[in-house]
């Protein structure tokens, strides 16, 4: 018989603030990595990473009650995610760091509709304005989009869309099995096996791995295994709406990182973006929410 398992809200959205950190420092790595790699073999390479960390961790998860749909649930949460992952990458062979996190943050605004059409998860009216201004943060962050676009821009857009329905799908999927860990790692091993051909015929040489060691470090277990196992965790207890303008808080720490490692610079307009950001994520991580339970073995 499957118990009922409680997290409340705060810790949850706690959660994401911290994988929203982890991606924003780890967002440098994504493009200091391709002057190693391409960017197939890179997805290649961090997600079989991740899936290494994690897999003796999610063997451990106990099994999850018997509940038909669980694989038909799991395959478009790994597609999407698998989907999502290559088009980040590519987005940072042509487009700056700061550029491709901040225009990911249109997930924010494409999120809560995705999670009305798909689950029903009607948003507050306070939940989309917030929405709303995270994305003009967003876009003073970047300062406002000006000029030429690229198209890792166009990129970084599709990725918008694709982690925007993978939220949905993942937090849908999360509360009704449980299993978070596991699910992850089907998502790591998933992608590593879709992107393997690919990767094959990139420059996968031992002494392109070795000088790229620093980033794959960084994107494999930091980035994608603690990240998404961190949110994977999270969303069993919050709404994707929530996840989306939290997750967000990514965009900020990307500038940050990529300010102080590549020398992108933030204009006053990014200073603001950047604040307006982060009151936006500070809000909805505190703001008050019923606790969400969801089934576990």
């Amino acid at each position: 018989m499957a118990m009922r398992s409680v997290m409340s809200r705060f810790k949850a959205n706690s959660l994401l603030m911290l994988a929203a950190v982890i991606w924003g420092l780890g967002n440098v790595a994504h493009k200091t990595v391709l002057a190693h790699l391409d960017p197939m073999t890179v997805v290649f390479l961090t997600s079989g990473i991740a899936g290494l960390v994690t897999l003796p961790f999610a063997v451990r998860e106990r099994t999850p009650a018997a509940k038909t749909g669980w694989f038909a649930s799991v395959a478009r949460v790994v597609l999407l995610f698998a989907l999502g992952s290559v088009v980040q990458q590519l987005s940072y062979v042509s487009t700056t760091v700061t550029n491709s996190s901040l225009l990911i943050s249109a997930s924010t605004v494409i999120t809560p509709v995705a999670a009305w059409l798909i689950m029903k998860e009607r948003p507050s009216a306070l939940i989309l304005f917030v929405a709303v201004l995270t994305v003009v943060g967003s876009a003073l962050l970047a300062g406002g989009f000006n000029g030429s676009a690229t198209a890792g821009d166009a990129f970084a857009i599709l990725t918008a869309t694709c982690f925007a329905v993978w939220t949905v799908e993942l937090g849908r999927h999360v509360q009704a099995h449980g299993r978070p860990v596991a699910t992850a790692t089907a998502q790591f091993v998933g992608t590593a096996a879709a992107t393997l051909p690919f990767a094959l015929q990139g420059r996968v040489t031992v002494p392109a791995i070795v000088a790229a060691w620093p980033e794959l470090l960084m994107l494999g277990v930091f980035s994608t295994a603690v990240g998404f196992c961190l949110q994977s965790s999270a969303q069993r207890y919050t709404t994707s709406s929530h996840a989306a303008v939290i997750c967000s808080g990514e965009g900020v720490f990307a500038a940050i990182s990529a300010a102080a490692l590549l020398g992108e610079r933030l204009s006053p307009d990014g200073f603001l973006g950047a604040g307006l950001i982060l009151c936006c994520v500070l809000f909805v991580a505190v703001s008050a929410g019923p606790k969400l339970t969801a089934a576990v073995p």
